[in-house]
């Protein structure tokens, strides 16, 4: 969720049953949130996918349902400075499809009278089901490369993404996992809460140490909300793909 000029509307998530994808739900603050679940043999519902075969991406056991995060979003520029609390949670994950959603809870927002909590999707850059380039949401190719190039893990990757998107990287061993999370609605709050969820977050997750760091991005917003996450030790509930299995 990003700071913005403009009211936020809500905009409640609709997902139809389409090529074997089915929707459970899970709850937070009182809000069934739908969470797609797709069978094994669906196939992927992505942009600039590659139809080539890809080594899975390494599993990291801080990059799993119910993991928590917390930390800070920083949206100060020449014109403002201001920053809040944020707690992340994680949901769901679906390597095998480059798909895992969570919520995010924003604490002290300006404006905002209660934390201002939002159910987001992902979706992870493996070169098979998503490449670096976003391909929607108002973003060029050009914003893409301004964004992941403020991480400096991907600069060893830059010459092969701006050269072809990043498809013939193996990522399978790399250390670190980027992503996009993408806002879908408030859970908790009206229309007056003070921010937009109409962007997106780019994200980079370490393997390491699971510490996350990420820039939102809305044309409408401030540029390069800094979005910065560590890894919370609290016990774990959620929801795995492969086991479709509630907690």
């Amino acid at each position: 969720m990003g700071s913005s000029p403009f009211r936020c509307v809500g905009s409640q998530l609709h997902r139809e049953r389409d090529g074997g994808d089915q929707t459970t739900t899970t709850t937070t603050g009182g809000k069934k949130m739908p969470v797609r679940v797709v069978e094994s043999n669906a196939p992927a519902q992505v942009s600039g996918r590659d139809p080539g075969n890809r080594s899975p991406l390494p599993r990291s056991s801080l990059l799993a349902a119910g993991q928590a995060f917390s930390g800070t979003q920083n949206v100060s520029n020449q014109q403002k400075e201001e920053a809040w609390r944020v707690n992340v949670q994680i949901q769901g994950v679906d390597l095998e499809h480059g798909y895992l959603c969570g919520t995010m809870e924003a604490l002290n927002v300006p404006m905002a009278d209660t934390p201002v909590i939002t159910f987001w999707e992902g979706e992870i850059v493996d070169g098979k089901n998503y490449t670096f380039y976003t391909g929607k949401w108002e973003a060029t190719r050009e914003d893409d490369m301004r964004h992941w190039s403020k991480f400096p893990s991907f600069a060893p990757l830059q010459g092969q993404v701006e050269s072809d998107g990043g498809r013939q990287l193996d990522l399978s061993n790399y250390p670190y996992i980027f992503m996009r999370w993408k806002e879908q609605y408030f859970v908790n709050v009206g229309t007056d809460c003070g921010l937009t969820i109409a962007g997106f977050y780019y994200v980079c997750f370490s393997c390491s140490d699971g510490s996350i760091s990420g820039f939102y991005y809305d044309p409408n917003s401030s540029p390069f909300q800094k979005l910065e996450l560590k890894t919370v030790n609290e016990g774990r509930s959620g929801f795995s793909f492969s086991s479709y299995e509630l907690q």
